[in-house]
């Protein structure tokens, strides 16, 4: 008998510009195990067809308190191979090992004065369980967590792979109950802010829906500003 869970699921990207209204710009595929060992492992396969094309294949564990054990990350922009890289985090220090087109290898290593509490490697299924870092027992309101890290600085994470210390904002809007395509969900709803100074281009303000039930599925979100972007659950598997 298995010891693990699986859970498999679809994000449409599609463009929220008046022009473009609702036209699909992307697509991702991902699979969360928990397994019987504390680990969550998650796969992701990312495709934005806006030119530069990016595809990006991600495969994260987190540990139990859902902080990053390992990641690796290849990443293909404009129709080229441009990067694979490797990280590892420990207690006192985050490592990696990147070969890409613009820098060739690289080996970082960062020190840190705690463990790295999330990993932002750019699938947009990880920007719903890194929701997690904000404790519910708070309430609604805004939190700024600085111990975090980046695969890439871009908004569009179509760099490098290498890594990227940085701190953001959480604001917790409140419960909500969300329908997207995959189904009727008990929702949490929450918006990234505070990214100023953080990044070379601030990042337009971000809401996401997440599922209410521990998992933080990702279920919808958008991100105005320049990008005017949006994101919607289409498929949910559960393998219980």
């Amino acid at each position: 008998m298995k010891k693990h869970r699986t859970l498999r699921g679809t994000i449409r990207y599609t463009s929220a510009k008046p022009e473009r209204l609702g036209e699909e710009r992307g697509r991702e595929y991902f699979i969360i195990t928990d397994q019987a060992d504390g680990v969550r492992l998650v796969h992701a396969h990312c495709e934005i067809d806006d030119e530069p094309n990016v595809i990006r294949d991600v495969v994260m564990a987190l540990d139990e308190q859902w902080r990053p054990i390992d990641c690796s990350v290849r990443l293909t922009v404009g129709d080229r191979h441009e990067g694979v890289g490797l990280m590892h985090f420990r207690p006192t220090y985050a490592e990696c090992q990147t070969v890409n087109q613009r820098d060739g290898r690289i080996s970082q290593r960062i020190d840190t004065s705690e463990p790295v509490r999330w990993l932002g490697s750019h699938p947009i299924c990880g920007d719903a369980l890194c929701l997690r870092i904000y404790d519910l027992a708070d309430g609604p309101g805004k939190r700024f967590f600085p111990n975090l890290m980046l695969t890439s600085p871009d908004h569009r994470g179509a760099t490098g792979p290498m890594l990227f210390s940085l701190g953001f904002g959480l604001e917790f809007v409140g419960r909500d109950r969300v329908t997207v395509p995959a189904g009727s969900f008990d929702a949490l709803h929450f918006r990234y802010v505070d990214t100023a100074g953080q990044l070379p281009a601030e990042h337009p303000p971000y809401d996401v829906w997440c599922t209410d039930d521990g998992d933080y599925i990702f279920l919808k979100g958008g991100v105005g500003g320049y990008m005017q972007t949006h994101y919607e659950l289409v498929e949910l598997v559960r393998d219980r």
